[in-house]
């Protein structure tokens, strides 16, 4: 009986590293998310910030008087998702203090640049359609690629 014990653990230990030594040549896979989505339609949007995509996609919509464009939620100086401060009518960054204006244009704390927008294209039926694979930066020093086709859409 002690053999048959015997015997069973040390085939159990040979199949257990038999697998992990099978299992580490199979390539890992991380599964995210699409990087580009629907948000609906331009007229779903009023004048500001809308911060209904912030938790599922990590993005603001921003509308101005005669444009819509999506801010891509990420701190430009240590990457941590700034919060819409609404009263105060800015973007303030929780881990280092960093304020942005409602476009996303720093002006205080250590950002070193504007947070960068995303792509923004219409579909067929009217959808506004967010690329945030492509994103849209403002260097500092550098030139603004706010202005670029596709940073924006027309409203």
């Amino acid at each position: 009986m002690r053999r048959r014990i015997v015997w069973a653990t040390v085939a159990g230990a040979l199949t257990t590293f038999f697998l992990m030594f099978v299992r580490f040549f199979l390539p890992r896979s991380i599964l995210e998310p699409s990087s580009t989505f629907r948000i609906g339609p331009p007229g779903d949007y009023a004048m500001g910030v809308d911060t209904k995509w912030q938790q599922q996609y990590r993005i603001w919509v921003t509308r101005t008087s005669d444009r819509l464009f999506v801010i891509y939620a990420r701190c430009t100086h240590l990457g941590c998702t700034p919060d819409w401060k609404a009263s105060e009518n800015k973007f303030k960054c929780p881990c280092h203090g960093s304020g942005y204006d409602s476009e996303g244009i720093n002006f205080e704390g250590p950002a070193p640049r504007p947070m960068d927008r995303a792509k923004v294209t219409l579909d067929a039926e009217g959808q506004i359609v967010v690329d945030v694979g492509t994103l849209f930066e403002w260097p500092k020093g550098g030139t603004n690629h706010f202005e670029d086709e596709n940073a924006y859409i027309r409203v």
